[in-house]
């Protein structure tokens, strides 16, 4: 094709072996080249190698146009970009061209005029593939002018030439995005008359401008994208067009933290120095990724809406920032990220979900903590035994006796404050402080390399106090963990202690 780039006219170009071909042909013929390579063609896109994938292959195959229906975060818009990838690198147009028209079989009166008159002497120009992608999102007040063009008053006197003229039409991303992949975003936030528009283009090839048409047969693949219950709400897309969209194809969210841990691993942005001077242990990452699936079944968050993927990989940059924050506040010279830092996560998360009416009643910032907290205890069961099961056994159990020894411990009247600023030296002293933390550790986590023990007994309070075996408060500076009766009892007396922490 490199050698194809250096011609210039229109007669060269037919004394060479290139043959025009439509924009789903050519996605075709490309996407066949690379299944025969063994060629991936949608690299970076994790969970959908045997669902989502297969679909859009197949609809490539079939030439059909294409609706991708998901929540938001799905990839649903990366995926349509990525398209661009099984188009040819450059293909030849008109010179002078406005919509992209193919020397061999100009479609708009001014390329059809301009090989009329120079024939094989016509002027060609080569687009590159990464040109050839258009994108609009779909809100209430897009215009027929926007999409499809309007009539240029100003050209048509100029010209002394009738609004009925094709010359005096002004056109609009659809026509310009002639060869192209054209990818509408929200397609039922469309007005009904859009939408009719887009049937006229998608089914008779022509378009219709203040009441004039024009025949006008666009090589455009299109990519659709929309939310299921927008789109399979009656009323919301006309029917017409809904049944020309040839393949329907419905995205998900990962269905295990491995996946989404990888998304978010690829996602995520962080600087040179955070890389190689703040770590973050697996466990963190791991109930970093379940936030985001406790939001997905909570009760006080819009399942209709849906969380984005963006939830997590904004949460991890805040998460690796908020250690970074204590590493640059102790003068450390490299940081670990601890259970508390979590928290720090809030903004991230409360910015990323649509609450229901139960969850405004509670507020995003209590619904924020209340997915911490769901998520450390779904993962603590995991891998500690469930205080819950533990009640039920005998209190000569070795481990419940384990279990005993730190709630013993915080019923004497202990506490122990887990502060932002705390240095590594004085968290691991803090921690060492409770007797049976250790030895919870060493007995039910293997494997743990050196130091990296002190987040799993950090780990442990926390799952304890969301099984109520011991109180968690906020304080203004980080939280403090003591007996859950003592701290009942005390409830009004100490300005450290947040109720809400009680009724959860």
């Amino acid at each position: 094709m490199s050698s194809l780039t250096n011609i210039r006219t229109l007669g060269e170009l037919k004394q060479t072996s290139y043959k025009p071909k439509s924009i789903k042909e050519e996605l075709r013929d490309n996407l066949i080249r690379d299944m025969k390579k063994g060629t991936e063609t949608f690299k970076g896109i994790h969970g959908y190698e045997d669902t989502v994938i297969p679909d859009i292959k197949r609809a490539i195959l079939s030439r059909h146009n294409i609706i991708l229906l998901g929540l938001r975060g799905q990839a649903k818009t990366r995926i349509a970009r990525m398209m661009v990838n099984l188009l040819d690198e450059y293909i030849p147009v008109v010179k002078g061209s406005e919509i992209n028209d193919d020397p061999f079989r100009p479609v708009s009166s001014q390329a059809r005029e301009i090989v009329l008159k120079h024939g094989d002497d016509t002027e060609i120009e080569w687009v590159h593939r990464e040109s050839r992608y258009a994108e609009k999102l779909a809100t209430p007040d897009v215009s027929v002018a926007d999409l499809v063009g309007d009539v240029d008053p100003i050209k048509a006197a100029a010209l002394k030439l009738p609004y009925s003229d094709e010359r005096v039409i002004h056109f609009g991303l659809i026509p310009r995005s002639h060869r192209s992949i054209f990818v509408i975003n929200e397609l039922p936030d469309l007005q009904a008359r859009i939408q009719v528009a887009l049937f006229n283009i998608l089914q008779e090839e022509d378009i219709q401008i203040r009441g004039f048409k024009m025949k006008l047969p666009l090589d455009i693949q299109f990519v659709f994208t929309a939310n299921p219950e927008d789109y399979t709400n009656r009323g919301s897309i006309v029917t017409p067009l809904k049944d020309r969209i040839d393949s329907q194809i419905l995205t998900h969210y990962p269905k295990s933290i491995e996946v989404s841990r990888i998304i978010t691993d690829q996602e995520v942005n962080l600087t040179r120095e955070q890389k190689s001077k703040v770590k973050c242990n697996d466990l963190v990452a791991v109930l970093l990724e379940q936030i985001a699936f406790e939001a997905r079944g909570s009760e006080y968050i819009d399942e209709k809406s849906g969380v984005s993927a963006r939830l997590t990989i904004s949460a991890y940059e805040n998460l690796i920032s908020t250690a970074e924050m204590r590493m640059l506040l102790t003068n450390s010279k490299n940081e670990q990220v601890r259970i508390a830092d979590l928290y720090g996560t809030v903004p991230s998360i409360t910015g990323k979900v649509e609450l229901v009416y139960e969850g405004e009643q509670e507020g995003p910032y209590k619904v924020a903590q209340i997915l911490i907290g769901k998520a450390i205890k779904t993962i603590f069961t995991t891998i500690f035994p469930s205080p819950e099961n533990k009640k039920k056994k005998s209190a000569a159990s070795a481990d419940a006796a384990t279990y005993k020894t730190v709630m013993n411990w915080f019923a004497e009247g202990n506490k122990i404050d887990i502060l932002n600023n705390l240095t590594d030296f004085e968290y691991r002293k803090a921690l060492d402080s409770v007797p049976g933390l250790k030895d919870l550790v060493k007995t039910y986590v293997k494997g743990v390399q050196p130091g990296e023990e002190y987040i799993y007994m950090e780990f442990v309070l926390h799952g304890m106090s969301e099984f109520s075996l011991l109180s968690k408060s906020k304080l203004e500076r980080g939280l403090q963990f003591a007996d859950m009766l003592g701290s009942m009892l005390n409830i009004g007396s100490d300005d450290d202690y947040d109720l809400d922490d009680y009724t959860r």
